[in-house]
């Protein structure tokens, strides 16, 4: 049987972090993934550019059980660090909104800085290939595969949760977990769709494609981002943050025109010109379809003159008072990561080991620690992973 010091299970972000960092210090390692090329989700974030990071990266951007579990990992291995590196391979790279971060060219160039490290470090990848089944005889791990049984000192687990199942996502990580008595958090999809019951989808329908920046809130959490109207209900990058924080029942609140005083503006229109529409005013500063659809659904078809101030207030309250509750959500088919997982109360915080089970690490989206869009989860799979790689 052949052994290593250190067998990572996935060849993602954390897994192939990790690896370098272990074998930086001189363990041998091999990353073994069901896949057949490393990094697959690398390769599709962000449009095919990977938002590798965000430069204002900090424990307020995560969610968890325990929020104070990832400051230790976030501080030892930041943003900053990771971008060092990045700049150290010639990758060319751009800012966006939010302080997101993008490769000019590829995602695959991250990828293959990844795998240079493991390579020049000596790290070995196996890819197709699938962990039958993990024991623990002693001190050491035994991982069952296909081609035979590997012994290892350290596993560690950085298999990812059960979002984009197409791509092959599993809850294989919180089986392990389980198996060794290691607590889980109740998972559940994060920045994904939100989806409408059917009455309301109908009401909906002429507005699917449209865009608009909102402001979109609930439970106390709050995004000024942009939100798309979908075939089936509401997406974009506004309404994927805060349904990390929606619960089935929840009402969600949107402003469509954060910042216009729409009674205002509508008062001092039909002071101006009152044989105008309600739909002609809003769409100065809404698109065309959706000022029609918010006139009709709110029965202002009269011209300006007509309405008195209540009237107004309640079309003020349609564009930005829109209170709506969601059906459910798209589900793990289009979720970008996984909400919950490996509890962190069993995890030491500086090095992903689990507490109970010496040699036993769980690094990147297993664990439950969860970042908003915009790159946060990639600098978690970095720093979860170079620290557990500082410890294995």
């Amino acid at each position: 049987m052949e052994f290593f010091d250190v067998v990572i299970v996935g060849a993602g972000a954390a897994g192939m972090m990790c690896a370098i960092e272990a074998a930086k210090r001189g363990r041998s390692v091999l990353v073994i993934d069901h896949a057949r090329a490393a990094g697959e989700k690398i390769r599709i974030s962000g449009g095919g550019r990977c938002n590798f990071t965000n430069i204002h990266a900090g424990p307020r951007n995560f969610l968890s059980r325990n929020p104070h579990f990832c400051i230790s990992a976030l501080k030892r291995y930041t943003q900053h660090d990771f971008l060092a590196l990045v700049k150290s391979h010639g990758i060319a790279f751009h800012e966006k909104t939010l302080g997101q971060l993008f490769c000019d060219g590829s995602a695959t160039q991250i990828i293959a800085l990844l795998l240079d490290g493991m390579k020049r470090h000596g790290a070995q990848l196996r890819l197709n290939t699938r962990v039958e089944k993990i024991d623990k005889a002693g001190d050491r791990f035994v991982v069952g595969l296909a081609g035979g049984p590997v012994g290892c000192a350290s596993l560690v687990v950085a298999s990812g949760g059960k979002s984009i199942p197409k791509m092959g996502a599993s809850g294989f990580g919180y089986e392990v977990a389980a198996q060794f008595g290691v607590g889980i958090v109740e998972t559940r999809p994060a920045l994904v769709p939100l989806t409408f019951e059917p009455n309301t989808l109908e009401r909906l329908k002429p507005l699917a494609g449209i865009a608009v920046d909102a402001q979109v809130s609930c439970n106390k959490a709050r995004f000024d981002e942009a939100m798309l109207f979908t075939h089936r209900g509401i997406s974009g990058p506004s309404i994927l943050q805060i349904s990390s924080y929606w619960r089935e029942g929840d009402e969600i609140g949107i402003a469509m025109a954060p910042g216009v005083d729409v009674f205002g503006v509508l008062r001092e229109a039909r002071a101006r010109n009152g044989k105008q529409a309600v739909q002609t005013v809003l769409s100065a500063f809404l698109p065309k379809k959706l000022a029609q659809t918010i006139a009709e659904q709110s029965g202002a078809l009269k011209n300006l003159a007509d309405m008195p101030d209540k009237e107004l207030r309640r079309i003020e309250a349609a564009v930005n008072g829109w209170r709506i509750k969601p059906s459910g959500s798209e589900g793990y088919r289009t979720a970008e990561v996984t909400l919950g997982g490996v509890d962190t109360r069993d995890l030491d915080s500086r090095t992903m080991a689990a507490r109970s089970v010496p040699g036993l690490y769980f690094i990147g989206e297993v664990v439950d620690v969860t970042g908003w869009l915009g790159g946060y989860n990639f600098q978690w799979a970095w720093s979860s992973g170079w620290c557990a790689g500082q410890a294995v």
